[in-house]
């Protein structure tokens, strides 16, 4: 029997017991079950208008196509969110230094955690999802990666017709507006809403990293989003005039006041209501937080329908767990759990990617970490960096620090980068939520294109309870071959003459760590998510079982107005950060469901690693 805490007094019972729930939520697959309001959700006043698209989920796909659907005056588009506004007094979202802050929040953030990683020492891995305006990318790091050429020529193999480079380039393009981009230029747009600049790497650790990956052989470039992914170098970011440039603020604080958009924000779609195939509208509540024992009851659930399509902009979690709610996915799984079949689709919530990292991390013996200036141990410091913020947006709280990075190959044979580079000066440790103890630098290092997949299923039918999350990493035994050769040019890297000013002793892996199996150990026991979901309802052609969405239309396969766009639909992970290609894929799925013709293919040249270095051209 449990013992009351002795000396408790009912007037101390919340304080006392807080802090246990909040340790809970780590093994108890709900939403926010502790949060101290409960506020119903803000629904707009629609009278007599009958929206012609309903859009769930205001996430980055989401943003982009409330934006684009309302360009049209003859659209009616409804956005419905979860999560709040982000609100401009938010400085934890919109200060890109303060993105800690809001990944171990669960009042922006779905707090998502997988299964006990059977290869992974049986660990619970840690997934932040954005559940506020903006998604994830007002919790992310702000890193603007497109991916390589050839990621997208996959894609079309893959069964995505017209989704191949080419067809991508003119949408990356359309959706960014990067501070160094000239007229013409062939890789990088200049009038987008997204505005996006490269990383200043002022700090003399990004200086050195970036030198490093010269000296090593990996090469050196000046734009790892255009002609040549592979090399090291400075890093793109989405932040515009020392604020974070979520999908949020570029594609929809803009266009709020159009009589069209309608907005929401608190309120959960917990249901697809169908006609037999044929979407025709949304179950929501206006209250998705709840305690345990609470149920959805009739009062509580309201409807709306719309004329034309119901979009599903979610992301690669909430989109198949909202199909499988309303009956679409799996025919066993979906009976099992007492949900009418509406369609049998064997692929939602199959295929499920994600990358996986390790930090590698080297004590600094000189002072000019973060160290002293990211932690509340220096008070002074981080007071002075938040003042001059709040007052002119720049110093140290103008960025996120993840200046400079790269791409590498871990083998010769493979034709474009399959390893990834994020350098830190500074340590992060446990996503976040530990500081670090001296003055150090990592480098985030992760294989791109592991063939561990797993799996989303639905743990209860209840829509607020947290899905069955098993990525199934590391189930291949190439993953941890390529995690060897990760860590290994990291520690080349840190070796270079570049860093002898400030090289300390190895942190991590550690100076004991050398042998294959020390190092699968190692990775085992730290590796951890680099938060990219995807691929859950893959695009792909009717013929292939597993596919959920007909890239040429966005509609999901065998329904009638119920579309996809989000990460959720990318056939397979692409080579880098997702927020980039999800707002690019989100641009051109705008074109195809408003039925404008697309914009014209590029096939500008793109770097070749053969030893004659020749340039060739991503058309396929």
């Amino acid at each position: 029997m449990h013992q009351w805490p002795r000396g408790l007094r009912a007037s101390h019972f919340n304080k006392w017991l807080q802090p246990k729930l909040q340790r809970c939520i780590h093994c108890t697959p709900t939403c926010s079950v502790l949060d101290k309001q409960f506020k119903r959700g803000e629904f707009p006043e629609l009278g007599d208008v009958k929206p012609t698209h309903i859009i769930i989920g205001a996430g980055s796909a989401g943003c982009v196509l409330a934006n684009r659907l309302t360009e049209d005056p003859d659209n009616r588009v409804l956005l419905v969110e979860a999560g709040p506004k982000d609100n401009w007094w938010n400085w934890k979202i919109h200060m890109p230094a303060a993105l800690m802050y809001n990944l171990c929040n669960t009042k922006y953030n779905w707090f998502y955690h997988t299964t006990a990683q059977k290869h992974m020492d049986d660990r619970v891995i840690y997934w932040p999802r954005g559940r506020v305006w903006g998604g994830s990318s007002s919790l992310n790091a702000m890193a603007y990666v497109r991916g390589h050429p050839f990621d997208y020529d996959r894609w079309e193999k893959q069964g995505a017709a017209n989704w191949s480079y080419k067809h991508c380039l003119p949408y990356f393009k359309k959706a960014q507006k990067h501070e160094l981009a000239k007229p013409g230029d062939p890789y990088r747009g200049d009038s987008g809403p997204l505005h996006v600049m490269q990383g200043r790497c002022d700090n003399p650790l990004h200086k050195a990293f970036i030198q490093s990956g010269g000296d090593l052989g990996i090469g050196i470039t000046d734009d790892m989003n255009g002609y040549r992914q592979e090399g090291t170098g400075p890093m793109d970011m989405t932040i515009r005039n020392g604020k974070r440039c979520s999908a949020s603020q570029a594609y929809l604080w803009p266009v709020l006041h159009r009589p069209n958009l309608f907005t929401s924000s608190g309120v959960m779609a917990t249901r697809i209501l169908f006609d037999k195939k044929k979407a025709i509208g949304v179950e929501f509540i206006r209250q998705i937080d709840f305690r345990a024992t609470d149920f959805i009851d009739s009062y509580s659930r309201e409807r709306v329908y719309c004329e034309q399509d119901v979009i599903l902009s979610g992301g690669a979690i909430n989109s198949p767990q909202l199909l499988m709610v309303s009956g679409v996915g799996p025919a066993e799984h979906l009976r099992s759990h007492g949900i009418p079949l509406v369609n049998d689709m064997p692929g939602v919530g199959a295929n499920l990617q994600d990358h996986l990292e390790i930090y590698v991390q080297q004590k600094c013996t000189q002072p000019i970490t973060l160290y002293n200036r990211s932690s509340w141990k220096f008070p002074h410091n981080m007071i002075r960096i938040g003042m001059q913020w709040f007052i002119n947006q720049t110093g140290e709280g103008a960025s996120s620090h993840l200046e400079s990075g790269g791409f590498a190959r871990s083998d010769d044979s493979i034709p474009h980068p399959d390893v990834q580079f994020h350098f830190l000066p500074s340590t992060v440790h446990e996503d976040g939520r530990v500081s670090g103890t001296c003055h150090a630098y990592q480098v985030h290092v992760g294989p791109m294109r592991s063939t561990s997949h797993g799996y989303l299923r639905l743990q209860h039918k209840d829509p607020r309870r947290h899905p069955i999350l098993n990525p199934n990493y590391l189930s291949q035994k190439q993953d941890l071959v390529e995690f060897r050769a990760c860590i290994r040019l990291s520690r080349e890297l840190f070796a270079q003459k570049a860093f002898d000013p400030f090289r300390g002793e190895e942190l991590a892996p550690g100076a004991e760590c050398h042998t294959d199996e020390e190092i699968d150990a190692f990775v085992r026991a730290k590796a951890a998510s680099a938060y990219h979901p995807s691929c859950t309802c893959k695009m792909g052609s009717s013929s292939d079982s597993m596919a959920v969405v007909d890239g040429a239309t966005m509609n999901v396969i065998g329904l009638e107005n119920l579309k996809i766009v989000d990460a959720s639909v990318m056939p397979s992970i692409v080579s880098g950060n997702l927020n980039a290609p999800t707002i690019m894929l989100a641009e051109k799925a705008a074109d195809i469901i408003r039925g404008k013709t697309p914009l014209p293919p590029e096939s500008p040249e793109i770097y070749s690693p053969s030893p004659a270095a020749k340039k060739q051209s991503a058309v396929h």
